[in-house]
């Protein structure tokens, strides 16, 4: 345990910021792991090192390392249009306006490629990103981002059928580009997500508890759904925020290569050591160097990066690109969270409080999983905003 660490976030749960964390500390070799609050309040559970926490978007760079492995095995190219397994996606749309009306739309100018999904350049989005007319068919079309009762080849056809609310290559518009990719790779694939990445990522480098669906012997160790009313105070949460349903069935086939993934810092520690590992781990090679070199580059434009924004912000317009399924550092600044670590530093949050970073430059992996449960409309009134405080604390106490 790191005490400084400890001590640090323990004044975060003691505000009643934060039910609980887990962190890791992986440098030379050596890993450091702190467990502080609770995995269930109310039952007096603790946070302890195997417990199992919801990643959220931190499952985006997994999936993306599959759809690499798939481009090394030339079963893909990057360039190619993804109808080619795809053929719902062959005639799209693209709205006028993001907000416009959903009718008012150009012909796309070219295909969308395997390249757009992982760089989120493919003109898809999240539909809670939007007040307008494309929010509310995602919502009805789609279901939840997370758990949904679309079967996998509904939600390509439902979405295939709505506009894009940019031309494809255009700009960045984070959103399901990596669960599209997901739903692809199980079509390339002939088989679940779940199931591919059991066998070419989960099996292969030992992490033994992250998946889709937590087996039933394994859900005393989940943490549970921790959020804030509307005065601000932190409750258990019955739900989760409507993206999820509160308890997975086991016959749901969709599987959210976005954001569906449960893991521990452990297994997610395994995962985050290719950054560093020149794309092996302890003897399992995921990756060639010079495909993790091309993923780990930025690849959005100058005019992209200034671009891009969600939720009021632009996370790339300084110092700040990103590759291919991941964020990386072009200008170190020791006063943002994410532009911390050498140049070359990756990264990329999770909804739900997790946060990782790998740096090559030192060969350092820092990793912290929370449950923090936060509406948009509560962020809005500056709700829920105490674990971003603790990651930046956690991380500027990791690199003493």
């Amino acid at each position: 345990m790191n005490r400084s660490v400890a001590a640090a976030l323990q004044k975060v749960v003691g505000a009643g910021q934060l039910a609980g964390a887990a962190t890791a500390i992986w440098r030379d070799g050596e890993v450091q792991t702190t467990c502080v609050g609770w995995r269930d309040l109310e039952a007096e559970q603790p946070i302890e090192r195997d417990t199992i926490f919801r990643i959220a978007s931190m499952t985006k760079p997994i999936t993306s390392v599959a759809a690499l492995m798939l481009v090394e095995e030339g079963r893909i190219a990057l360039a190619d249009p993804i109808s080619r397994y795809a053929p719902e996606f062959s005639h799209m749309r693209v709205l006028r306006s993001p907000d416009g009306p959903l009718e008012e739309t150009d012909p796309a100018e070219r295909p969308i490629t395997f390249e757009d999904l992982l760089t989120h350049r493919a003109g898809l989005t999240y539909g809670d990103f939007h007040r307008g007319p494309i929010g509310q068919a995602y919502r009805e079309a789609l279901g939840g981002d997370i758990d949904s009762d679309v079967a996998p080849d509904d939600g390509m056809a439902r979405l295939a059928k709505l506009p894009l609310i940019g031309q494809p290559g255009s700009a960045m518009y984070y959103g399901r580009s990596t669960d599209l990719f997901g739903l692809l790779i199980a079509r390339i694939e002939g088989a679940p997500l779940g199931v591919v990445l059991q066998r070419r990522i989960f099996g292969p480098l030992g992490m033994q508890d992250t998946t889709f669906l937590v087996a039933r012997e394994k859900r005393g160790r989940r943490a549970a759904a921790y959020g804030f009313d509307e005065q601000g105070q932190l409750t258990k949460r019955v739900t989760w925020s409507g993206v999820v349903v509160a308890e997975r069935p086991d016959e749901m086939a969709y599987e959210s290569g976005g954001s569906g993934l449960w893991s521990t810092l452990d297994d997610y520690l395994k995962f985050a050591r290719i950054f560093v590992g020149g794309g092996k781990v302890d003897g399992v090679r995921l990756l060639h160097p010079e495909t993790l070199a091309r993923m780990v580059t930025n690849q959005l434009t100058d005019s992209q990066r200034a671009d891009s924004g969600w939720l009021g912000r632009k996370p790339f317009a300084v110092g700040r690109g990103f590759g291919l399924g991941v964020s990386v550092v072009l200008e170190t600044d020791a006063a943002d969270l994410m532009r911390r670590g050498g140049v070359g530093t990756v990264s990329w949050p999770g909804a739900y409080g997790g946060w990782w970073q790998a740096d090559p430059n030192d060969g350092s992996v820092l990793i912290f999983l929370a449950h923090n449960i936060v509406d948009l409309a509560q962020m809005a009134k500056g709700i829920g905003f105490g674990v971003w405080g603790a990651i930046d604390t956690f991380q500027t106490l990791a690199a003493v």
